[in-house]
């Protein structure tokens, strides 16, 4: 050991702990407060992205030892720029916007939050439904222009006795299923990596696809977007389903065909749409969605409320800061400081 002139061998000075970088690639949130809370123990270094662009993620994230990230794409070549990285926190429910790929490869832990905004989407989900099959929005749009009429609105069934079909069961339309029982439709789903012991405790009838659209009268999309899903509901699909049965859509909006789904609509074969997510967002000014009185058009807002944002924060970095604390852990082993502080 090199002894400073004057000081003991207990005094010599140790090497300084360097302290964790987070890169924020993007953040939709009136304030990260929630998440900083959260992270606090780790006293990290900032750095936000001055725009979602890879070339400003990769100014914040290139030494960083974590991102977070909420829509920002993080692609593998982008991922694969990245010195010191090894773990990833996305603020949402899903990671189609990182490529799992090239993690796995990379030895970098991604999070998300599976558990998020399931009261709110499942809420979104069955408001659209109600809206679509009381006519709320068309109702209110003839008293506005000064209509006080009943013969536009006509015909209206109630809804006790008539089916919902759930493309996809996890974890929102499981939340969401109670919730259109209790307003009397039977629920029917379709998911091939969901038990049948799992569909019976729900008190949900498991079917095919193509059953699922035969015998719905109204559709909600809740699968997951996949190659294997993207365009799921095409034309197809459209012929398959009942005359004058509605689609609600609150997943992702690649699901679904634009193009068929404007057709099936001006054929009169569907009886409406709901759409909370659209393929490119935000919507195009000249979308030929736009305009229809039998289509309700919500800005990706289901995820939305208070609460639910407050939640994702902190729920988000639970497992992630483990991640960043084992990284602490490690180069602190390097240091060779056994007495540092966590």
């Amino acid at each position: 050991m090199i002894e400073i002139a004057g000081t003991s061998p207990a005094m010599t000075p140790r090497k300084a702990m360097p302290r964790t970088i987070i890169a924020i690639t993007d953040s939709p949130f009136p304030s990260l407060d929630p998440a900083k809370k959260a992270l606090a123990r780790l006293d990290p270094e900032y750095r936000m992205a001055k725009s979602p662009s890879p070339e400003d993620i990769l100014f914040v994230a290139r030494d960083a030892d974590a991102i977070l990230v909420t829509y920002a794409k993080l692609p593998g070549d982008l991922l694969r720029q990245l010195k010191h990285c090894k773990a990833i926190g996305r603020f949402g429910l899903g990671v189609d916007n990182i490529d799992l790929h090239a993690t796995k490869e990379l030895g970098i832990a991604v999070n998300y939050v599976p558990d998020y905004c399931l009261r709110e989407v499942s809420d979104h989900a069955m408001a659209l439904l109600l809206a679509l099959a009381r006519k709320v929005a068309f109702s209110n749009k003839l008293v506005q222009s000064g209509r006080w009429e009943v013969p536009p609105i006509v015909p209206l069934r109630r809804l006790e006795g008539q089916v919902l079909g759930l493309i996809g069961f996890g974890n929102i339309p499981r939340t969401l299923a109670p919730k259109a029982k209790a307003f009397g439709l039977h629920v029917l789903t379709h998911d091939p990596y969901v038990s049948q012991e799992v569909l019976a405790a729900a008190g949900v009838e498991g079917v095919s696809f193509d059953e699922l659209l035969g015998r719905s009268d109204f559709i909600s999309v809740h699968a997951p977007l996949l190659p294997a899903t993207r365009g799921l509901m095409n034309a197809s699909a459209f012929a398959k389903m009942k005359h004058r049965a509605f689609l609600i859509n609150t997943a992702r909006g690649p699901l679904v065909d634009e193009a068929a789904l404007v057709a099936a609509l001006d054929s009169g074969h569907l009886g409406g749409a709901a759409l909370d997510v659209v393929a490119t967002e935000p919507l195009a000014k000249d979308s030929p969605l736009l305009g229809r009185d039998n289509v309700i058009l919500t800005p990706h807002t289901a995820f939305y409320s208070v609460e639910a944002l407050e939640e994702l924060q902190t729920n988000a970095l639970a497992t992630w800061r483990a991640c960043c604390q084992a990284r602490r852990r490690f180069i602190r082993s390097q240091l060779k400081s056994p007495s540092w502080p966590d």
